[in-house]
């Protein structure tokens, strides 16, 4: 509501004004209308000699208002007092650029799909490895054969090329045999599984269970018919049962050189073993007697067979 010529007066009559200059010269800011509380910002000259310039004082402070440069200076200031936000502001820019870079790297990459499953994989990691391999894990359950998950299989060729010449020739074979799966499941030559899930209603407890009956059965295989159910469950038994495992979830098993066997879920490593009965058994449900996709094992060897 406006205020009544009654209230105007009675608040002027409360401060003085400088008759020349036409401002309040006493008065607390409560006691001035609004329209008035604009009159005390003084217009005051500097003393550049190349010029009046005028500079605004707030009479309340009797300060001038900061500058835009010493605003910075001001930030810059508060940015020294606190280099532990600074550093983690920098840090999470800094892994956000880089994922970004990566993202567009892959997908300038070109891309083989999973007939099955319409799983895309790129055709070269930015290490280096090759896909392989696409393939699908299927499990029955209750009759009924689920989809679980596409996976492609990577490896270093170069490394692989040099293992297959220097054991069986330069010469290749008519067809893949099994001492040439034999010879990649026996080495460590750098190989990375890709795992990207289909089946949306899978737990991490499923997972956990799958590796466990599938790479036990492995290293049963390859250990003389003896179990090592804890050697099984290192694979995966880290991961936690809170991971959320919605579709197109990827976990990677990378088999390192030294017969290290790493496992990233959803980007994050949950084990790092080395055993090289671990690192044989895990590649032998891929590569061995009873694979998880036999067309799979056979698109693989067809690869071993262009590095002649």
């Amino acid at each position: 509501m406006a205020p009544t010529l009654e209230e105007v007066t009675t608040k002027t009559g409360m401060v003085e004004i400088d008759p020349k200059k036409g401002l309040a010269t006493k008065g607390t800011p409560e006691n001035i209308l609004p329209t008035e509380e604009a009159a005390m910002m003084e217009p005051e000259k500097s003393n550049n000699t190349n010029g009046d310039q005028l500079v605004v004082k707030d009479t309340a402070t009797g300060n001038a208002p900061k500058s835009d440069a010493v605003l910075e200076e001001d930030n810059e200031v508060s940015k020294d007092q606190n280099p532990t936000a600074e550093a983690s502001e920098a840090k999470s820019s800094g892994d956000v650029v880089v994922k970004e870079e990566m993202m567009k790297k892959e997908e300038n990459v070109p891309v083989q799909t999973e007939p099955k499953t319409g799983v895309s994989f790129p055709v070269r990691l930015d290490d280096g490895k090759q896909l392989n391999a696409v393939g699908m894990r299927k499990k029955t359950i209750l009759g009924l054969g689920i989809k679980i998950y596409g996976f492609g299989m990577y490896a270093d060729n170069e490394k692989l090329k040099e293992l297959l010449r220097s054991k069986i020739g330069t010469k290749a074979p008519s067809k893949p045999s099994k001492e040439m799966y034999q010879l990649v499941i026996d080495s460590d030559v750098g190989m990375m599984v890709r795992l990207v899930i289909v089946f949306g209603s899978l737990t991490m407890n499923m997972v956990k269970k799958n590796f466990d009956e599938g790479l036990g059965g492995s290293i049963k295989k390859l250990n003389g018919g003896k179990k090592n159910e804890e050697l099984a469950n290192k694979v995966m038994g880290a991961a936690s049962d809170d991971i959320k495992l919605s579709a197109g979830s990827v976990i990677e098993i990378t088999r390192l050189p030294g017969f290290i066997l790493e496992t990233k879920v959803k980007d994050e490593v949950v084990s790092k073993v080395q055993s090289e009965l671990l690192c044989r058994a895990y590649v032998h449900m891929y590569l061995g007697d009873d694979p998880f996709d036999k067309e799979a094992k056979e698109r693989f060897g067809m690869s071993l067979l262009s590095m002649f």
